[in-house]
């Protein structure tokens, strides 16, 4: 076997298509560009996302400005000095806070901070606690617990 015994495997080559010659090669003429058009005519393309005059997809879509997270957690606020008006029970939940007219709606959770004082012991039940809220409610002798 010598090197001009070489040869690449059958199918795995493809000659070159000669376009220009004539039509009686099929591919004369238009050289297979099809007729007229930005398409046929030589040199630059379109730019890309170019959807033909049509108004292209990156300006049809709204943008997101700095400042917008989409999924962001919209939490509903309650300071200790909020829950004085309950102080008269010993569990206090958010469907209670609900129910007493103290949240609008719960959204994503309730969070408790520590603004203002507490005066009476209870169970606070909501789904975040500030350390302040936290130290503020055993000092009164009152627990707290995190809901799912």
């Amino acid at each position: 076997m010598e090197l001009t015994d070489l040869k690449s495997a059958k199918g795995s080559r493809r000659a070159r298509k000669e376009v220009g010659r004539g039509r009686a090669s099929g591919h004369g003429k238009t050289c297979c560009r099809g007729n007229n058009g930005q398409g046929q005519r030589s040199g630059k393309g379109q730019r890309l996302g170019f959807e033909g005059g049509q108004t292209p997809l990156y300006r049809r879509l709204p943008k997101f400005q700095s400042n917008e997270r989409p999924n962001r957690l919209c939490w509903t606020i309650v300071n200790l000095r909020d829950l004085e008006e309950l102080s008269g029970l010993k569990e206090i939940t958010p469907e209670l806070l609900l129910d007493k007219g103290v949240i609008d709606k719960i959204n994503d959770g309730v969070r408790i901070l520590g603004d203002g004082e507490l005066k009476f012991s209870a169970t606070i039940k909501a789904h975040y606690f500030t350390e302040s809220a936290k130290k503020k409610i055993e000092a009164t002798g009152g627990k707290w617990e995190l809901v799912k």
